[in-house]
């Protein structure tokens, strides 16, 4: 079962991959979110795709011969378009959220 702990080689308990995984996404929800129980908004939504664009690029790097992944631009796009949004509708939030998660330097 994913996120259940399981014995390592040593004998110290370590979480699955994918328990891992959902929890740092859920930590990224949290820091961006609005207000409680907030999944939606724009700030979130950038954040988790930045997120998830930043692992495909790390593994990327580390698979070498991982054929071009089609929806790695369509999750490029969506932020994209995502930050053009935010960028007409409210300049403030747009220029916090695009320095707090490191883009356009």
């Amino acid at each position: 079962v994913l996120g259940e702990p399981i014995q390592d080689s040593d004998g110290a308990k370590k979480e699955k991959k994918h328990g891992n995984l959902k929890r740092e996404k859920n930590e990224i929800i949290a820091q961006y979110a609005r207000h409680e129980g907030d999944t939606g908004s724009v700030e979130v939504q950038v954040a988790v795709l930045t997120w998830e664009i930043n692992h495909l690029n790390e593994h990327i790097k580390q698979h070498k011969k991982t054929r071009y992944l089609p929806w790695f631009d369509e999750k490029i796009g969506h932020r994209r378009n995502l930050l053009a949004y935010l960028r007409r509708t409210d300049v403030n939030r747009y220029r916090e959220l695009i320095s707090s998660l490191g883009l356009r330097r």
